[in-house]
């Protein structure tokens, strides 16, 4: 029976399958690649008398494992579950079939082995030497078009990164890409997610957040930032996938063709600084999450301590016997003395309360804070402008170095040493981008001084008013700038006197009795 036959000696129509393939998901959406195969295929296949079975289309690249094609796969899975049947597989051009020699030729033998032949619309197969001699070139010629496509496609990719510009399909969560003229697609923010981003960066940079998991609950908790499951979570990983996205900082880069980071065209989400401690705070010691139990109804829980032990006191609701439930402080510590010995929390937190008044300093010493801050914010732009003087002579510097290094770089024929001038390079390209970013900084003003004076002088003169009525989140903020480290707490002797943040203890000994003016001489008798 040879291949131009159509009917069988039974008079059976011959049974065909169409393969249609894009390579990508676009041209698939677009319609007319998949359309137009389909349609030429079934063209043919009406010509020659054939009965299309099933059509199987793919949205992936020629390139690579056919067995990676779900397309593919199914049709091969097709032809297994009728072994009876010698199917005709119609295809519209030989590159559709396979554009990698290898791949080509291990098909090809797939479709022999379950007795299966190939037709396509612009090639002849012929089982002769010569015949499989000239689909091997084409299969070939097909190979080399896909790599100087894919090698063109990377230099344009690649020239496009080193010039600043954020290239994946897909851009990152708090941004979406805007077509600008001479730019062409740039990210820009999109809110309100970018705003819920920059906050939760900056939340981390500064200690707010303790932990990835603290930064899970927060976007967790805004009900228009994207989640991750339908339960309304967002996995693990995204997390620290977003904190370790330099794009987020303004930078782009692309390691694996060689692209070291560098500033992008688009505004970031934060400082390259603030990025930098980030990075630092992820590499260092871990700490433990705040637990999710940890609620409105006992704030200072895993915050106070057990002043026998001095491990953190655990709280609950105990129910009593008329089944009214009451509000308990207590100690978990199983060889502490005081173990599960429960303490009221009003009693408790009160005592925290009454120490947490005594902070606030009187009128007078706030007006000399703030007298203080001011001759403060004078010095340090000052002191501004000379780092920034330093700045830019360390920025020349670096410069220099870098041409050194390339020089060297040229020169030498070692590539381990290439490697290590390289990673220097590097290196010194991202000192010089925080750089420059610290040099582009504006020096501060007066009215600057201003609006950050009071919002700081505010907590400062009273942290128990925002106390009362912060939120939970609030709250636990206030404890960490407050407080140097948790407080210990004894049921005879109330709250022991905790250990306060660098300003509340200053202020605390400006405001102390021991304060008085030094007699002529100073504190020494004076000398004759």
């Amino acid at each position: 029976m040879t291949s131009s036959l159509a009917i069988h000696q039974d008079d059976t129509p011959q049974r065909a399958v169409i393969y249609c393939r894009v390579s990508s998901a676009k041209q698939k959406a677009s319609g007319a690649g998949l359309e137009s195969q389909q349609h030429r295929c079934r063209q043919y296949a009406d010509a020659r008398g054939y009965t299309v079975a099933a059509v199987f289309p793919d949205d992936i690249s020629g390139g690579g494992d056919f067995m990676k094609r779900p397309g593919m796969v199914a049709l091969l899975s097709f032809i297994d579950a009728q072994p009876d049947e010698n199917f005709v597989v119609i295809f519209d051009d030989l590159k559709r079939f396979a554009r990698d020699t290898e791949f080509h030729i291990k098909l090809r033998r797939e479709f022999d082995l379950r007795g299966a032949q190939m037709e396509c619309l612009n090639f002849k197969f012929e089982d002769t030497p010569e015949g499989k001699f000239v689909e091997t070139i084409v299969a070939a010629q097909g190979e080399l078009e896909r790599e100087q496509n894919r090698r063109q496609t990377i230099q344009k990719m690649k020239a496009r990164v080193e010039k600043g510009y954020y290239i994946n399909n897909k851009p990152p969560r708090g941004y979406v890409y805007e077509k600008r003229r001479g730019d062409g697609k740039v990210i820009v923010r999109n809110e309100p997610i970018a705003s819920i981003l920059q906050e939760a960066f900056e939340g981390y940079a500064s200690g707010r957040f303790q932990t990835q998991v603290e930064v899970k609950r927060f976007l967790e908790s805004h009900p228009t930032y994207p989640k991750d499951l339908p339960d309304g979570t967002i996995r693990n990983q995204r997390i620290k996938d977003i904190l370790t996205n330099p794009t987020y900082a303004g930078c782009v880069q692309a390691p694996g063709w060689g692209v070291s980071l560098r500033d992008g065209v688009h505004d970031g989400l934060i400082s390259l600084a603030a990025f930098e401690r980030i990075q630092e705070r992820l590499n260092g010691i871990a700490r433990a999450p705040i637990r999710k139990d940890i609620n409105e109804d006992f704030p200072l829980r895993g915050f106070v301590l057990c002043d026998d032990c001095q491990k953190p006191m655990t709280a609950c609701w105990s129910t009593s016997k008329s089944g009214k439930k009451h509000p308990y402080y207590w100690c978990k510590t199983k060889t502490c003395e005081r173990h599960r010995k429960s303490i009221p929390r009003q009693k408790l937190e009160g005592a925290f309360e009454v120490r947490l008044r005594k902070l606030q300093p009187s009128a007078n010493l706030a007006a000399l804070a703030k007298d203080m801050f001011t001759d403060l914010w004078d010095m340090r732009h000052a002191r501004a402008e000379l780092e920034r003087k330093t700045l830019e002579a360390q920025a020349a510097k670096i410069d220099k170095d870098i041409e050194a290094l390339v020089d060297r770089l040229i020169e030498t024929a070692s590539p381990s040493v290439s490697q290590r001038i390289e990673a220097r390079v590097s290196q010194l390209e991202r000192e010089k981008l925080l750089i420059a970013e610290q040099i582009e900084k504006p020096l501060p003003n007066s009215g600057t001084a201003a609006e950050l004076f009071e919002h700081a002088l505010l907590f400062l003169a009273n942290p128990w008013k925002i106390w009362e009525k912060g939120s939970l989140q609030v709250r636990r903020m206030v404890l960490r700038l407050v407080f140097a480290e948790p407080i210990s707490y004894s049921p005879e002797q109330g709250v022991r006197t905790p250990k306060t943040t660098i300003p509340f203890r200053y202020l605390g000994g400006l405001g102390g009795e021991k304060m008085g003016m030094a007699r002529w001489g100073g504190f020494e008798p004076p000398t004759p």
